[in-house]
Formats: structure tokens, sequence, C-alpha cells
């Protein structure tokens, strides 16, 4: 399958023809854009079979020795070293696995991954193979943190909409969250799995002193927005951004609107917000964006939970803004 046609670098990574002062410790100076260009392309080489799979059939490939049987995945050999250098043969392995060990999980990639993240990377041996096949790892139960997916956890791999013949094509989650008929199906496609179906965390019912510490945490969220709303730093790191956010805490709810460089606080209920927030502390939401610790540490060490994993970058985004209104008292 062709992915749809897009530039190799996208149009808002191109910086406009000029110049512009920045001022540290009250010293200004002049910074110039300017660029420099390299273009090249690669083969697949002897993997091309293996990529075309993966692009193509939605297929895993890899390379059996006739002589010890051994099957490598992915096929990075055609002729096999312990075996006199005997001809490999391609062969088709699995879709089902288990992780080789834990994953490492990268919350803040550069600019090339950062559309992916946060993501896990690991290795997964396949069904039918010997050898393990590096690939990355999501959960459908909203953000990926430690210990979700770890060493021997079982997982399916997972097959892009649009792939291009990369690694990135494929990418895995636990078993434990698809269905019988989803874990049995060859060439499942990301589309064909409920990523809305995360299970929010329960929040027991709110004690007095609770929901007065929701009021006291909910009058500061405010001020802090309002802050947000006048420093123009701020404003600038949600220019093209729109997200509506349902935040739910014990003592009570609302919702964060995000508006292509405006912010702002709602005591409602959103009928269909982009992805929700759950906190059993207001607090924990309050001192992130005051700038007393950050919202993304909060999520890897889950006390705040975020519905879908790709809004990571949405966290990452208001922990931007709160360090923006903080520089800007300087």
């Amino acid at each position: 399958m062709a992915k749809k046609k897009e530039k190799l670098i996208p149009a808002e990574y191109i910086p406009d023809v000029g110049s512009h002062v920045l001022t540290i410790d009250k010293v200004k100076y002049l910074i110039a854009n300017d660029a420099m260009y390299t273009f090249y392309q690669r083969s697949k080489g002897e993997l091309s079979p293996f990529f075309l799979g993966l692009r193509d059939d939605k297929k895993i490939f890899g390379c059996k020795c006739p002589k010890c049987g051994l099957v490598r995945c992915p096929p990075f050999l055609t002729h096999c070293p312990d075996c006199d250098f005997a001809p490999t043969e391609l062969v088709e392995v699995g879709q089902v696995g288990v992780m080789l060990s834990t994953p490492p999980i990268t919350y803040f990639a550069n600019s090339l991954f950062l559309k992916m993240a946060p993501y896990g990377r690991g290795r997964v041996v396949l069904e039918g193979a010997d050898t393990a096949l590096s690939v990355n790892v999501y959960t459908t139960t909203g953000i990926l943190a430690p210990g979700i997916i770890k060493k021997g956890t079982k997982v399916k791999v997972i097959f892009r909409d649009d792939r291009s013949g990369e690694i990135s094509d494929i990418f895995c989650v636990p078993v434990s969250e698809l269905t019988k008929a989803q874990v049995a199906k060859k060439g499942l496609l990301s589309s064909q799995i409920n990523w809305e179906a995360a299970v929010e965390p329960t929040l027991k019912k709110a004690t007095a002193a609770e929901q007065e510490a929701y009021k006291k945490a909910l009058k500061e969220i405010k001020a802090v927005i309002k802050l947000m709303n006048e420093t123009e730093r701020a404003r600038k790191d949600i220019l093209g951004w729109k997200r509506d956010i349902q935040v739910k805490t014990t003592g009570g709810e609302f919702a964060i609107i995000i508006n292509n460089g405006d912010i702002s606080l709602a005591e409602k209920k959103l009928t269909k917000p982009d992805f929700i927030m759950v906190a059993r502390s207001p607090k924990t939401l309050a001192d992130g964006l005051a700038y007393r610790g950050a919202i993304t540490d909060s999520v890897i060490m889950k006390r705040l939970w975020i519905s879908k994993n790709m809004e990571f970058t949405t966290i990452f985004k208001l922990d931007r803004m709160a360090r923006s209104v903080a520089r800007s008292k300087k």
C-alpha cells in the first residue's frame, strides 16, 4: 500500500528567510535563519523482500537455514554462518510473539520520531522465529507507562494503514488488550483497533476537605491559565494547536480549551472531548501549570492519567507554556 504523498521536509519545519534577536542575561544576540541540504536515496538491498512483505502483503518474513532449521527474523543473512554458509530460504513467521526484554520508553523524541512518542522500543520473538525483531510497542489503555509491557509480555504485531516499506510500518500491542478474533487475524490494521476504549481510573467520592482542596486548586488553575493567555511567549507555544480536554479530579471536573494560541477553562462537561485527563488530586495539575513540577513527570509517574497515548504532545505543550510564563516574569 503506497503512502499518501507528502514532502520529505514538512512545511512547518522550513523557517522563513530573515533574522531575529535573542536576549540572554540582558545581552542581545542576532540569530539568522540558514539551511544546509542533504538529500539521498538508500536501497533496502537484500532486505527488500522483508520490507515489501510489510508494505504490500502485511506479512513478516524470516530466513531459514535448510540444514540447522534456525529461523532468523528479520532475514538479515542470506547464508547461515553456523552451517558452512548454506544458503537460507525466505519463510513467513507468525504475528504473535513474546517480549524478549522490558522495553525502555521514549517520551521526549527528536523531530524525526516526534509523531511516534511516547513509545517503547523492544525486541519480540515471533512465533516460528528463533531471533528477536526490534519493534515499537504501544498500549490501548491510555498513556504508555512503565510496567504495562515488560519481559515475557505476549504481544501482537499491528500494521499501520499507510505503509511505505519501513520497520515503522508495524508496531506491537499486548495480546491481553485485543479480542481473540483480533489476535487470530493476520495483517491486523491500526484502524481496526479501538483506541478509544481506554478504561478511566475510578475516583472516589470527595470528602468535604477534598472538595475544598478542589475549589482552591481550581481557583489557582484559572489564575494561571489567565496569565498564560496574557503571555505572548506562552501563546506561541500552542499556536496552530486545537484541543478540547476534559479534566476529572476528586472533587469535580472541568474543561481546558486550546484554540490556536488561546487557552481557557470552562466549568462544564464536554460532549466530545479530544481526550481526558484524570488526576486523583487536582493539585497535581495546578502544580504543573504553575511550574512547580512538570505535568509530563506526573504522567510518567502515574499521578495523571491520559486517555490517548499520542496526546502526550499536548501535555508537553502545557509544560512549555508553564515554563514560558515563568521565564517571562524574570
